[in-house]
């Protein structure tokens, strides 16, 4: 089972949310992962509260991370229903995915996010779409 500091390792290739966003994977476990993003001027909105793209893509890496994070399969966003709930005023937002299900080829995860101050930012449910192994190459 890989370490902690080997699934950073392997998620750092993921640049926009590890560079860009700011995104740290805080615990990773098989269908679990909770990720943070300190908030940013580069986040807000006009509204100076964290937009919903910066709130998606925290939520989007949290799935990558439990879904893919102890796997040898690679596992995708298919569908995403995001809902979200109040604007964050903390300096800190939270996303914590679990898996509802994983079947052979598709899987289902909710992810929740919230801020330090404890307010309920997104609520997503997140499709994923399980892809078969690559064969093994040949000489």
């Amino acid at each position: 089972m890989p370490t902690l500091d080997q699934i950073r390792a392997c998620f750092s290739g993921d640049r926009f949310a590890t560079e860009a966003a700011g995104v740290t994977i805080e615990t990773a476990e098989p269908g679990h992962a909770v990720c943070s993003m300190a908030v940013r001027p580069i986040h807000l909105n006009a509204n100076s509260v964290p937009m919903g793209g910066a709130v998606f893509t925290l939520a989007d890496f949290a799935f990558a991370v439990a879904a893919n994070g102890h796997s040898e399969r690679v596992t995708v966003t298919q569908q995403v229903s995001a809902t979200f709930l109040s604007a964050s005023r903390g300096k800190t937002l939270i996303a914590e995915a679990k898996c509802v299900k994983a079947g052979r080829t598709t899987c289902l995860y909710t992810v929740e996010v919230t801020d330090e101050l404890g307010a309920q930012v997104a609520h997503l449910t997140v499709n994923g779409y399980t892809l078969p192994p690559r064969p093994l190459q040949k000489g």
